[in-house]
């Protein structure tokens, strides 16, 4: 039978750059694995991931640890996943047969699925949800020998339409700011992480503001649709939406969140397009096996039923953000900034060789690697890496039921000495024996004003604004009050 609607030969660059694209973000959240997930969530860490397993069934979060966890098994899964996904940046795979490229990306979409299904709150972002299904549609995209499959660059172009529109409409339906074009006078000082360039984002004209907004609206409000229509529109519409995630990139610090979008909306880029800025020619393709076909035809049919859920909760009127609707993360609704806060709060950690401390007590401040502290220190560069324990440090000020499982776990781990923790710090105060006692205090925090930042070269304003945790000591194998 004709199957020649099942093939996109003019999209064999864009397979190219989504493979490579992926596979590296992959390569970044496994060496993220390796580095963070034992003192998160080891076996020691502050949630571990044992007492997790123990208590949750395989059939609510699937994972490989059910057969074992241990520390080494992690650094195991971590370390194979880090080789599969350099191959996959390499080509190696996809010069193999079929079956062997297959292999390759469900290795790592298996891998990676174990560690964020265990991962509890630590890895409860809307980036890993979305780095496993674009990996799941990866599975599917073929070798280098046949043509890209039309139907999975589809189901591509539908995954970038969710995260897209998604995140439009939380905003319209969220916080007022959106509709009235001044929710970015306050984000680029009020968001998660900022990056080196977010204080000069924070300090352009406030028309200029009202331009972001109307640019995002635009950007995840209309364009989405524009993926959807025949050539040149599609390209259009993704090149928009693309340069508004570069700007995002360029403006905070997002994780890979950014990243996954921009390789997902390569999916309605044709040859033509990056063949004129890249050195590479599209070949000749061989015809794809018909087990293949049929398994991409397969796949179309599942996203199609399991697309129910996410497009009833974006037409509902209480929409979800960032939420999977099935413990295998495929197809789910992605969303982000409903809400903008305006003020900057911050938890400093500090602590003090004083066991017994009074008002007159000294005390020595902890440095996180990407989340504000010193204000004389310019914001840093952390992205496309992610800073697990940062983010959540973010929420704190939130709402305090953000680290109720976790926070204390963390201040008891300082007091312990736990090198595992304290290296993923910037700073250790009490290089030579622990604190005596640790608290946290909440700060207020703003960036500076252009004469201010002349005058002190400081980029941070801060002021204590009162007790977040209160002064712990060890007592009896745990963190007590003193």
């Amino acid at each position: 039978m004709p199957t020649e609607w099942l093939s996109a030969p003019d999209y064999s660059i864009s397979r190219l750059l989504i493979e490579r694209g992926l596979a590296g973000i992959y390569l970044i959240a496994f060496v993220n694995a390796a580095v963070q997930f034992r003192p998160l969530l080891g076996e020691r860490g502050l949630l571990p991931a044992p007492e997790f397993l123990r208590f949750v069934p395989f059939r609510r979060s699937p994972s490989l640890f059910h057969l074992h966890y241990s520390d080494r098994a992690l650094l195991a899964v971590a370390w194979t996943g880090i080789v599969v996904a350099a191959a996959l940046v390499l080509g190696l795979p996809q010069a193999a047969p079929v079956p062997v490229t297959m292999l390759a990306w469900a290795t790592l979409w298996i891998l990676y699925l174990s560690i964020v299904n265990v991962g509890q709150t630590f890895y409860a972002f809307g980036w890993e949800s979305l780095l496993l299904e674009a990996g799941f549609l990866a599975i599917f995209l073929g070798n280098d020998r046949i043509a890209p499959p039309a139907l999975v660059l589809l189901l591509f172009r539908w995954l970038a339409f969710r995260v897209e529109f998604g995140a439009g409409l939380i905003k319209m339906r969220g916080d007022p700011c959106w509709r009235d074009l001044t929710c970015m006078q306050y984000h680029h000082q009020t968001q998660p992480m900022p990056n080196p360039l977010s204080w000069y984002f924070h300090h352009v004209p406030r028309r200029l503001h009202r331009l972001e907004v109307l640019g995002n609206h635009v950007a995840q409000l209309v364009m989405p649709f524009g993926l959807f229509l025949p050539q040149p529109f599609a390209t259009l519409a993704a090149l928009y939406m693309i340069g508004t995630q570069l700007y995002l990139v360029v403006s905070g610090n997002y994780a890979w969140l950014n990243w996954v979008t921009i390789v997902i909306l390569v999916a309605a880029l044709p040859d033509g397009l990056p063949g004129l800025v890249l050195p590479i020619q599209a070949g000749t393709f061989e015809p794809a096996p018909l087990a293949f076909q049929l398994a991409t035809i397969g796949l179309t049919l599942v996203v199609g039923v399991l697309s129910y859920w996410p497009v009833r909760n974006l037409i509902g009127r209480r929409q979800l953000m960032n939420f999977s609707f099935n413990p295998l993360h495929l197809v789910n609704t992605y969303g982000a900034f409903g809400s903008i806060t305006r003020h900057r709060d911050e938890v400093i950690v500090e602590g003090t060789e004083d066991p017994d401390p009074t008002v007159e007590t000294t005390w020595r401040e902890y440095e996180f690697k990407g989340k504000p502290g010193d204000p004389q220190r310019r914001p840093p560069q952390v992205a496309p890496y992610h800073l697990r324990l940062d983010w959540l440090m973010w929420f704190l000020p939130l709402s305090p039921a953000y680290g109720e499982a976790w926070f204390v776990r963390f201040l008891q781990a300082l007091l312990e000495d736990d090198q595992a923790v304290l290296n993923l710090l910037r700073h250790n105060p009490f290089p030579d024996h622990p604190p005596a006692v640790v608290r946290a205090r909440l700060y207020r925090y703003r960036y500076t004003t252009w004469s201010e930042r002349r005058q002190t070269r400081a980029w941070w304003v801060r002021q204590p604004i009162g007790e977040f945790m209160p002064p712990l000591a060890l007592r009896g194998g745990g963190a007590e009050a003193t």
